[in-house]
């Protein structure tokens, strides 16, 4: 039988048959276990966002004067429950700030990691010059409450109004209202993508609970 030792070597091209080789396989593909106390260095404060990008990338559709467009965002948070608030820093050189600030409106769409390439694409192309929903063959979905469209292939779309527009000028920061949701029924915890700079993604992973130790009024 293959030792440990032995399997760890050439693991990239061993494919155990036995259900002991894939226990073995399985205990080997453990991420390293985080220390209680890690050891820090200096980092460079304009790079912070490595670690602080708030969720997962999403796409922002939307439309003006009959014209589409869609951008990748990472740069969101939210803002509160009910109404359903939602942050998005927008920037000014981006082709859909103009489009998003005139109609008053977008829809974020969620998408998964069967999207990596096209969240790329979309994120290195302009709406100025090329129509994206074309470009890179998605569908468009008629919303329920604002002219802005979803996209077909997304996990989840939520169609957005401009709630508020104070931060615009200074900050570009808008602030949505969500006034329907659409989401997918499985799965219910979707691979999402997380950017990380330097073109390196994260994807959500291990799913942990602990709704026991919540309180009801915290969940």
């Amino acid at each position: 039988m293959l030792s440990r030792q032995s399997i760890a070597a050439v693991l990239p091209v061993v494919i155990l048959p036995t259900w002991e080789g894939m226990v073995m396989l399985a205990q080997l593909s453990k991420r390293t276990p985080m220390p209680k106390l890690p050891k820090k260095t200096d980092f460079p404060v304009s790079q912070v966002r490595r670690y602080l990008e708030p969720g997962p990338i999403v796409l922002v559709s939307s439309k003006w004067q009959g014209a589409t467009n869609i951008m990748t965002l990472g740069w969101h948070t939210i803002l509160e429950f009910s109404p359903s608030l939602v942050g998005l820093m927008i920037s000014g050189g981006n082709h859909s700030h103009r489009m998003i600030r005139e109609s008053r409106e977008c829809v974020i769409n969620l998408p998964t990691t069967a999207l990596t390439d096209t969240v790329v694409g979309i994120g290195n192309t302009s709406g100025a010059t090329i129509d994206k929903f074309a470009k890179f063959d998605l569908t468009v979905e008629e919303a329920s409450e604002v002219s802005a469209p979803l996209i077909g292939e997304c996990h989840a779309s939520f169609e957005c109004r401009l709630h508020d527009d104070a931060l615009v000028e200074k900050y570009n920061f808008f602030i949505f209202e969500v006034v329907k949701a659409h989401v997918a029924a499985s799965p219910k915890h979707p691979e999402t993508l997380h950017y990380t700079g330097e073109g390196v993604f994260v994807v959500s992973g291990k799913i942990i609970s602990r709704r026991s130790l919540f309180r009801p009024e915290m969940l």
